[in-house]
């Protein structure tokens, strides 16, 4: 047998990709058949003549879900992040109050984080002069404050922990060698560490932000009109009960699916490796 040439080893060979007759499977098809069933039954036989008169709540409520989802998910990670870092790195001042945090976020349910928030400080304020009379005020009467601050808590306290556990799996070898190389901590947090860590996060990551936009609805327990709140009350005005809960079931299958997409790509982009 011909050996393999210098210059080609060690090459992986790409898998191969799915054929096109594998969708073609028995059960696959079968699947899609109930499917494309279910919707044409849908279709033909639940009213939607209700959907043009509510297009454009249903487009706000839409933008305030996704408004939400976003600024949260952003603002946690920023968070998350120093929290999982200061409990591998220490010190113990600033280890322990990030590991107390993670466990008070984890440990109670976030419906109680919002309500402790919303009805807590949002009944504390208007009896101190300095917050009623400060430019922070118009924003601190409304609801959504709250539920910003709540759902970004909530995601920091579970992606801290996840932080510290991808920052801890870097291997130590990588870091000392980085340092042996020259680097300072600051270079090789951003170009070894934290890209490692984020890498191995990533899977994870993706898991947690589905998560939190099943989790957006809550806020509307506190009056904020989002999604679920404007299906709420196309509910009451129509008198249905189906349609518009599957139609609200669409379009959170459609934000998770544009989710999921987006976290494969980051994971493909992003290296394995510090460079």
């Amino acid at each position: 047998m011909s050996e393999q040439p210098d210059d080609l080893a060690g090459i992986e060979t790409p898998p191969p990709r799915p054929k096109f007759s594998a969708l073609l499977r028995p059960h696959r098809i079968a699947i899609m058949a109930v499917a494309l069933a279910l919707l044409a039954l849908m279709a033909v036989k639940m009213r939607w003549d209700w959907l043009p008169q509510y297009a454009d709540m249903l487009l706000a409520g839409l933008w305030v879900t996704i408004l939400l989802l976003v600024s949260s998910t952003a603002l946690g990670f920023l968070m998350a992040v120093p929290l999982g870092l200061v409990q591998v790195t220490g010190p113990r001042i600033l280890s322990w109050p990030a590991r107390i945090f993670c466990t008070v976020i984890r440990g109670t349910p976030l419906l109680l984080q919002l309500w402790l928030l919303y009805y807590g400080l949002g009944s504390l304020f208007p009896g101190i002069p300095e917050i009623r009379h400060s430019f922070l005020w118009p924003y601190l009467r409304e609801a959504w404050p709250y539920g910003l601050l709540a759902l970004t808590l909530s995601y920091a306290g579970y992606e801290g922990e996840v932080m510290r556990g991808a920052f801890a799996g870097v291997p130590h070898g990588e870091l000392e060698a980085a340092r042996a190389y020259g680097m300072g901590r600051w270079k090789v947090l951003t170009r070894i560490w934290l890209p490692r860590a984020l890498h191995r996060a990533l899977p994870t990551l993706a898991g947690e932000t589905v998560v939190q936009l099943k989790s957006t609805p809550l806020v509307a327990t506190i009056t904020v009109i989002d999604l679920y709140a404007v299906v709420g009350d196309i509910r009451q005005s129509t008198y249905l009960t189906y349609e518009p809960l599957l139609f609200l079931a669409f379009l959170y299958l459609c934000l998770t699916g544009i989710l999921v997409t987006v976290f494969r790509h980051f994971e493909k982009k992003i290296p394995s490796r510090g460079t």
